[in-house]
């Protein structure tokens, strides 16, 4: 049997200010698919909702739309899967070793209270499956909490989009709240790489984080290690 990862995109296509559009941020899907389906894993797409996924228009230009992201672009049997994501429920957890959440600062609305994912995670997690995010993706770990009541990510480390790196990207007056204190409140133990948009992934047991866009490729290799 091969292992089934479940991978979590977002149904969220612009800002508080509809004007500012936002979505998935394509290259984190694409480099993580990759990565699975070299090491012969089976994928799924889920999103809070069902249904279409937008894309991020900032990840559709250079240098964050790499070959892996025009590929799939270019691909209508891969862009299909994004417009056909199954729903929370969906999907039996006990199907899968795995769950990827991916970013894009869409994921900011629609992945914290999904109680759908939230209950995919905690039952992935407590039977012992891994529970992965990189950059904002890690919005979807924020109030997810275990069968004892506490949050998934408390005590544990953890890592994902900078506060330094939304002010950077000239997001931060955009952004809902600071994802990153948030992840602080509930008691993860968050971590950063020295230098902003570089590369940087966290395992702790099996839960694994990347930082960033850069970072997709490095914490699906982590998954795959796992798995």
């Amino acid at each position: 049997m091969s292992k089934r990862i479940l991978t979590v995109v977002t149904n969220v296509g612009h800002y508080d200010d509809p004007s500012h559009k936002t979505g998935l941020w394509l290259s984190e899907l694409t480099h993580a698919w990759h990565v699975f389906e070299e090491a012969g894993f089976e994928q799924v797409l889920v999103s809070p909702s069902g249904g279409p996924v937008p894309l991020e228009p900032r990840s559709l230009k250079f240098p964050n739309y790499d070959k892996t992201a025009k590929a799939w672009r270019a691909d209508p049997a891969r862009m299909a899967l994004l417009e056909t994501t199954k729903s929370p429920d969906e999907i039996d957890s006990a199907e899968f070793d795995a769950i990827f959440f991916t970013g894009g600062h869409a994921v900011m609305y629609d992945f914290p209270d999904s109680e759908g994912l939230q209950r995919i995670s905690r039952e992935i997690f407590e039977r012992g499956g891994i529970v992965s995010s990189v950059c904002h993706g890690y919005c979807g770990l924020l109030n997810t909490r275990l069968s004892s009541g506490e949050y998934l990510v408390a005590g544990r480390k953890v890592t994902g989009f900078a506060w330094q790196e939304e002010v950077l990207a000239r997001v931060d007056k955009l952004v809902p709240y600071n994802a990153e204190a948030e992840m602080k409140k509930r008691g993860a133990r968050y971590e950063k790489a020295k230098l902003p948009f570089v590369s940087y992934a966290v395992v702790d047991g099996n839960l694994v984080t990347g930082q960033n866009p850069g970072s997709a490729k490095e914490t699906a290799k982590k998954v795959a290690a796992l798995l």
